[in-house]
């Protein structure tokens, strides 16, 4: 993935420098669980960033944001009808707050404006206490272009839809489900999420794949797919 991240860098640069001076290039980067979305949009987004930081004629940034920092709260997770079900699938599209998500694109497409622009804000994921942080991340007007890596970035599904319309690019990561799930349940048991291969197997089938073939059902048309390649990059960053 380091070598097709590379490889698509510039591609974005000659990208960002077709858009007019005042708009944001939004790149979002998606794919089941276990594609590698995470590993390949930081390197994107290290690549893109050089190129950008090396070019004195560019003042515009890049700037990566994740997916993850719209998940519901565990304690709102805990006022679902059923719980234990919302944490079990914490992770699909209905444990993650999508208007919120929506409202911060729209903000992201608005014309900016140097001199009035205000600070557009977003949340990350704290693995640590196992929820979002709110405003985490800052997006300043010099942030011209916005890689969001995510599952459900492309998602033809109600707000998310909307959201998804108003990216520049959805580029898709590819990987067949069964090299997914191989990977996910190597993922659970390396990470200490489960506590053994039988609950590993069980988290992947339970809520990674229902997931990835909800998004694979219900997915806009990518403007580039890319196939995952485990290469050792991606293998330490699963």
């Amino acid at each position: 993935m380091d070598e097709k991240a590379r490889e698509f860098a510039p591609e974005l640069l000659d990208l960002l420098t077709k858009k007019p001076a005042s708009s944001r290039l939004l790149v979002g980067v998606y794919g089941i669980p276990a594609s590698g979305k995470s590993t390949f949009a930081n390197l994107l987004y290290k690549y893109t960033e050089s190129l950008l930081q090396n070019d004195s004629s560019i003042t515009a940034r890049a700037i990566l944001v994740s997916l993850d920092g719209w998940h519901l709260t565990r304690a709102q997770l805990d006022q679902f009808p059923d719980p234990k079900l919302a944490r079990d699938r914490r992770g699909s599209h209905w444990t993650f707050d999508g208007p919120s998500y929506l409202q911060f694109v729209q903000d992201l497409r608005k014309e900016i404006l140097p001199e009035t622009t205000q600070i557009i804000t977003a949340p990350s994921f704290d693995h640590a206490i196992k929820d979002p942080t709110p405003h985490a991340v800052q997006i300043h007007p010099q942030h011209r272009l916005v890689i969001i890596e995510g599952l459900y970035t492309a998602l033809n599904y109600n707000s998310w839809r909307e959201a998804a319309l108003l990216l520049d690019e959805r580029w898709y990561l590819e990987l067949d489900f069964e090299e997914a799930q191989r990977r996910l349940v190597k993922r659970h048991l390396v990470s200490g999420v489960a506590k053994d291969h039988a609950e590993a197997v069980w988290r992947a089938e339970a809520n990674d794949m229902p997931n990835g073939r909800f998004l694979l059902a219900n997915t806009l048309e990518p403007t580039r797919v890319i196939t995952s390649v485990e290469d050792p990059v991606l293998t330490l960053h699963l």
